[in-house]
């Protein structure tokens, strides 16, 4: 715990040495790389921590080639998943159109299948979050704009 707070002291000092302009050019840079690392997770079907997601569940219904895409391959894109930042902050989350999809997944919710149909518990898929290579590939970025 400590040494998050070593961290964060050093890195109020290195935004308090620059602009306004410049933090949130450097935040919105950092946002923008923090946002391809969570898509390359999404893609890879995998946490944050880099283990698998549990696969879908295989029904009755479900026969071999019957779903054509991998999950969450629509809210990857940047049309849902929005890298933001201003002066002070970097913020990388889902559109608010897809927020309650995404937190179903993430948490392992209970959620309907469909308007009409039955509650089902979904499997925990955390979709957003920080592992040590990411918090490696910040710490290379910010360094890089001393």
């Amino acid at each position: 715990m400590s040494e998050l707070h070593e961290v964060d002291a050093w890195l109020a000092a290195l935004l308090a040495k620059l602009e306004p302009a410049q933090r949130k050019q450097m935040l919105r840079n950092l946002a923008r790389d923090v946002r391809c690392i969570q898509q390359q997770n999404i893609t890879a079907q995998r946490s944050p921590d880099g283990t698998a997601w549990e696969p879908r569940r295989v029904t009755a219904r479900t026969k071999k080639g019957r779903i054509k895409r991998r999950m969450f391959m629509k809210l990857k894109t940047a049309k849902y998943l929005k890298a933001t930042a201003s002066a002070n902050s970097a913020i990388v989350a889902f559109d608010t159109s897809v927020q309650r999809v995404a937190r179903v997944h993430h948490y392992g919710l209970r959620d309907k299948v469909n308007r009409k149909g039955k509650k089902v518990r979904y499997a925990k898929r955390p979709l957003l979050g920080f592992a040590q290579k990411s918090i490696e590939i910040i710490y290379h970025h910010l360094i890089l704009n001393m």
